[in-house]
C-alpha cells in the first residue's frame, strides 16, 4: 500500500486523471463499433479491440478514418502518460547520481573479480540509500511496447482503415508528397533531440542517436501507408510535447546551473570561514 501511494504520488493527479478518461474513451468507442473484427489468439485479440476501437471513434466522425487514427492515437498516448511519466523521473533519479556512480567507477576500476564486486555492491548501497530501483526506468518502457505494436499492427493490418481518405491522403498508400514522412522525422528529431539535452551526461552515442531515429523513421515511413505514417506523426508530436514539458531541457539546465553556483557560493563560504579562522590565531 504504501509503494502503491509513493507511485501515485510520484506521478500525479493530473496525468492519471487523463489516462482514467483516454480508458474510458477507448472502452465507449470499442463498444460503439457493431462490425465485427477477426482476432486470433490472445493477442489477435489484442490488435482487434484496438481496430475496434479506432473504427469507433472514427463513427464519431462520420466515419473519417484519419480522424479515428489521430484521436485513437492520442488516447492511447493518454493511458500510457503516467508509465512514462514514472519512467522520466526513475532516469532523473538516476542522473542526479551519476557523478557519485563515476566517482565509485574510478575508485573501483573493475580490473579484477574484487573489484567489480566491491563496485556493485557500492553501487547498490548508493542506489538504496538514495531509494532508486536501477530497473524501475526500464518497467514502464516493457510495458507500454506491446501497447504500441498493437496499435501499429491494428493500423497497419486492417483493410478498412486503409480503404479512407483523408485530406490529400489515400490511406492504404504512401504519402504522395511525403509530408508525413517528413513530419514523422522531424517529430522523432524533436523528441529525441530534447530528451538528449535534458541529460546531462553525454557521450558520442547519446549525441548521435537524435540523428538516427529519424532517419531509420523517414526511411520506413516513405514505405508503409499513409495510414501508419499519420499514427507515427501524431505519437511522435505527442511524445515531443510529451517530453519538453516533463524533460524541459532549458529548465533542467537553469536549475543546474542555479545548483553549481550555489556550491560554489558554499564552497567559498567555507574557504573564508578558514581564512578567518587561520588569521585569528
Amino acid at each position: 500500500m504504501t509503494r502503491l501511494r509513493k507511485w501515485i504520488t510520484t506521478i500525479g493527479f493530473l496525468p492519471l486523471l487523463l489516462a482514467s478518461v483516454a480508458i474510458v474513451g477507448i472502452v465507449l468507442a470499442d463498444l460503439s463499433y457493431t462490425g465485427h473484427v477477426a482476432g486470433n489468439g490472445l493477442w489477435g485479440g489484442f490488435v482487434g479491440l484496438f481496430i475496434r476501437s479506432i473504427l469507433g471513434v472514427s463513427s464519431w466522425f462520420s466515419s473519417s478514418y484519419g480522424l479515428g487514427i489521430i484521436v485513437f492515437t492520442i488516447l492511447v498516448r493518454f493511458v500510457i502518460l503516467p508509465l512514462m511519466v514514472y519512467q522520466i523521473d526513475s532516469m532523473k533519479k538516476m542522473q542526479s547520481v551519476q557523478g557519485e556512480i563515476k566517482a565509485l567507477q574510478d575508485q573501483y576500476p573493475g580490473r579484477d573479480t574484487e573489484s567489480r564486486q566491491l563496485l556493485a555492491a557500492a553501487q547498490q548501497a548508493l542506489y538504496k540509500e538514495r531509494g532508486i530501483s536501477p530497473f524501475a526506468s526500464m518497467l514502464p518502457l516493457l510495458v507500454q511496447m506491446p501497447v504500441l505494436i498493437a496499435l501499429y499492427q491494428g493500423i497497419h493490418n486492417s483493410p478498412v482503415l486503409r480503404s479512407g481518405e483523408f485530406l490529400w491522403l489515400n490511406l492504404g498508400k504512401q504519402d504522395p508528397y511525403f509530408i508525413l514522412p517528413i513530419l514523422a522525422a522531424l517529430f522523432t528529431f524533436g523528441s529525441s533531440w530534447l530528451s538528449t539535452q535534458a541529460n546531462p551526461q553525454q557521450n558520442a552515442m547519446t549525441k548521435v542517436m537524435p540523428f538516427i531515429f529519424p532517419f531509420v523513421i523517414l526511411l520506413t515511413a516513405l514505405a508503409v501507408p499513409a495510414a501508419v505514417s499519420l499514427y507515427w506523426v501524431v505519437g511522435n508530436l505527442f511524445q515531443m510535447i510529451q517530453t519538453f514539458f516533463l524533460q524541459n531541457p532549458f529548465k533542467l539546465k537553469q536549475e543546474r546551473e542555479a545548483a553549481l553556483r550555489l556550491e560554489k557560493e558554499k564552497a567559498r563560504k567555507i574557504k573564508k570561514a578558514q581564512r578567518s579562522k587561520k588569521r585569528s590565531r
